[in-house]
């Protein structure tokens, strides 16, 4: 399946948004974290400044997002990971929410109360968990309403390599190919469950392999190639949408950052990130468009400009964004 020219500049500017999200967000998360507070005899305090706790950013990972999510309806159902924005960027939720939600402000998509790892946007069926492996159940869970509705609507698991390991996983896989759900099993291989390389922890060299015991297509993406994921994605949500039951796809991706924010990342050869970025497929894909008429450099500054101006606007969304009153701290907990 080949991407309309409308497809390919949509992948395009979405991955450069993530890429300047992400970007801003490692500078803005790092306030209050930076090292002057370290040479003073202070640890690294995960919980200081105006973003608190964990962070984990998808540099490097737009491909799998964009690729898929370019065959997907506002109708259809995401479910990400602990490391999830690309997926919600791609997915189309709101930029200026999302942030005031990371930022735990009252006006983010769950009332500052969810935070980075828990998104949660109904009106765009996106949701996250930090939990390893904890997308594909629910994936599951929409893609049998879906079906018990007899709605063509589709449901999309991301998980990384590590979590192919998970017991969720082969349940999963196991169920949606019993009941033939239309549901898509994307796999993110970034070689790294944190800190521990992928030939340390799986004993086969592709998560993808794995499909044939369930029963279902296994499709490897050997590059990290938005034009790749969407070939592998549209074969993947045709065969959903059609009735013909789920689809195992992983991606090799890399991770230009560490597992979190913070990560010395010393588990890393020296050199490691330099030699990846060497194949950042953002301008690997600026090629294809400069080769086809499709981008000169004024549409590629107007790009970067206008991703620029959006991130910025919803940092300064977030940041003046009033956090929750304390007497809230109950509200939408229990029933």
């Amino acid at each position: 399946m080949e991407p309309t020219a409308g497809q390919m500049m949509w992948m395009y500017e979405t991955m450069i948004l993530i890429r300047e999200y992400e970007e801003t967000m490692a500078k803005v998360y790092l306030e209050g974290k930076l090292p002057p507070q370290i040479q003073k005899g202070l640890a690294f305090d995960i919980g200081s400044g105006p973003v608190p706790g964990e962070m984990h950013l998808a540099a490097g990972q737009e491909p799998v997002a964009v690729g898929v999510c370019a065959h997907l309806r506002k109708e259809d159902t995401v479910v990400g990971t602990h490391r999830p924005h690309h997926f919600a960027i791609a997915k189309g939720v709101p930029l200026d929410r999302m942030t005031a939600e990371i930022f735990g402000k009252a006006t983010g998509l769950s009332s500052g109360k969810g935070g980075h790892m828990h998104l949660f946007d109904p009106e765009h069926k996106f949701s996250c968990s930090g939990i390893v492996g904890a997308s594909m159940p629910p994936a599951c869970g929409a893609a049998l309403a879906a079906k018990k509705a007899g709605k063509d609507l589709v449901a999309v698991a991301f998980f990384g390599e590590g979590a192919a390991n998970q017991g969720a996983f082969h349940e999963s896989l196991n169920l949606a190919a019993l009941w033939k759900l239309p549901v898509v099993f994307v796999c993110e291989d970034n070689k790294y469950g944190i800190s521990v390389e992928k030939v340390h922890s799986t004993a086969i060299r592709s998560n993808a392999d794995r499909a044939v015991a369930y029963g279902m297509p296994g499709i490897a993406v050997a590059r990290n190639d938005a034009l790749e994921v969407f070939k592998a994605a549209g074969d993947a949500v045709a065969r959903a949408r059609s009735g013909g039951g789920p689809t195992l796809i992983e991606v090799k991706t890399d991770r230009y950052m560490g597992h979190f924010q913070g990560d010395a990342e010393v588990y890393r050869p020296k050199g490691e990130v330099a030699e990846l970025r060497k194949a950042d497929p953002i301008p690997g894909l600026a090629v294809v468009l400069l080769a086809r008429g499709m981008l000169n450099e004024d549409k590629e500054a107007a790009v970067r400009r206008e991703a620029h101006e959006r991130v910025t606007r919803a940092f300064e969304f977030a940041q003046r964004s009033p956090y929750p009153e304390p007497a809230q701290a109950l509200e939408h907990v229990f029933a």
